[in-house]
């Protein structure tokens, strides 16, 4: 049996593999500390939960309609008009299975053959591979750590060809935890127009920004530039529900509707409780957010701090999500008894095995050099879990 050459290109996600190998270790009885996997350690809203029960008990466990109920469409128009200066209707909504299902449905509407996209690194590990998988080709564009990480108004105009179909964007970015100000999403706008091309933008982590930043999508930037944006959201990371599965795409009608019918052929609706909880959470109270914001802003400060005190690792301090990126080069070429640690990769392995302590590297996203620490994770295990991973580094020469 041949599996088709599009599956082929396709690799397993590097996150999901490293927990995988992370709790088979546990399963073993190895006392693992995770820094891999980016979903908060918060359990979801009681509020949110109640919803969802209540819609069990009143038999709310039929289909829905494919692109998602009136009610959530409704409630996700308003949420895009106060917090984001949107202006959509109904129809320009689709509500997904999670907003890695509204970035596919996108790619499906989007992308020919040939077509190429342009996808800034570090990149979530998923952007290439759904471009592979539409049989459009990934235009890798390397941003650098000391203009962190956002891609500069030349490098985005020099990867631009007459192939070119969208750029993909993320702010707060996953895996940096860096974003894009006003000015910097005015002068991508500005290009995007000019070229003709789509912005995907990835805003998931929107509302988990610090220092008092505020979140600018680009599709407010002017109506030229949002007619060809997608806008791409959900409610796994700011209200703690990653396993319930919900996610949701703002576009052109026309493209939306394109992305419904492709909807309507893979999964057919979202999880009808699921978008209950989903109404619940975007129209319930909101102090959940700022609460968890606060915890995490705690642990990034002491994260940060405590990896720029390990000598030869550096890392600049996030604006958004829950990840730091730290810089390990200067590691690498150091060696054990038995193993040579060649790229950051090999780290993770290293730092696995040697120190029980799970990571990703910075290779999966396009960045070698650097490993991603989610500090979705208590502080007692951030500790534990940085001096693990001190005293490992310690023992290479």
């Amino acid at each position: 049996m041949m599996i088709s050459e599009r599956a082929k290109k396709v690799k397993p996600s590097a996150t999901l593999s490293i927990d995988t190998k992370a709790k088979e270790m546990k399963a073993a009885g190895i006392d693992v500390i995770s820094f891999a996997v980016g979903e908060p350690d918060f359990d979801t809203p009681d509020n949110i939960k109640a919803a969802a029960i209540k819609a069990i008990n009143e038999g709310f466990t039929k289909y829905t309609p494919v692109g998602g109920i009136p009610e959530l469409k409704n409630a996700i128009v308003g949420k895009l008009k106060q917090d984001n200066g949107l202006q959509y209707k109904p129809n320009e909504i689709l509500v997904s299975v999670g907003a890695k299902h509204s970035l596919y449905n996108a790619a499906q509407a989007l992308y020919s053959e040939g077509d190429e996209v342009i996808i800034p690194a570090p990149y979530w590990v998923s952007y290439p591979d759904q471009t592979l998988l539409n049989d459009a080709v990934p235009v890798i564009v390397q941003t650098r750590e000391e203009e962190d990480f956002v891609v500069s108004p030349e490098l985005l105009s020099k990867a631009i060809t007459k192939k070119t179909k969208a750029i993909v964007l993320n702010y707060p970015s996953n895996p940096t935890g860096f974003t894009y100000d006003r000015k910097a999403l005015e002068a991508i706008a500005e290009i995007a127009v000019r070229n003709n091309i789509y912005v995907i933008s990835d805003e998931i982590y929107e509302k988990l920004l610090y220092d008092g930043l505020k979140h600018v999508s680009i599709a407010s930037i002017d109506p030229e530039i949002k007619k060809r944006t997608i806008v791409i959201n959900g409610f796994s990371k700011s209200y703690a529900m990653t396993g319930w599965r919900v996610g949701y795409a703002a576009g052109d009608a026309a493209i939306i509707k394109a992305m419904e019918n492709i909807q309507s052929q893979s999964t057919s609706n979202p999880t009808s409780i699921s978008q209950k909880a989903a109404l619940e959470a975007i129209t319930g109270p909101q102090d959940f957010i700022p609460a968890m914001l606060k915890e995490f802003d705690k642990r990034r400060r002491y994260l940060v701090a405590e990896l720029n005190a390990i000598d030869g690792v550096s890392c600049k301090m996030p604006q958004g999500a829950f990840y730091a990126f730290a810089n390990i080069r200067d590691y690498l070429g150091r060696k054990t008894a038995t193993m040579l640690i060649k790229d950051s990769s090999d780290m993770a392995l290293y730092l696995l095995e040697e120190a029980a302590v799970a990571l990703v590297p910075g290779s999966a996203f396009g960045a070698e050099g650097y490993i991603r620490m989610s500090y979705a994770t208590s502080m007692e295990k951030i500790s534990e879990g940085l001096n693990r991973i001190k005293t490992a580094l310690q023992k290479l020469t």
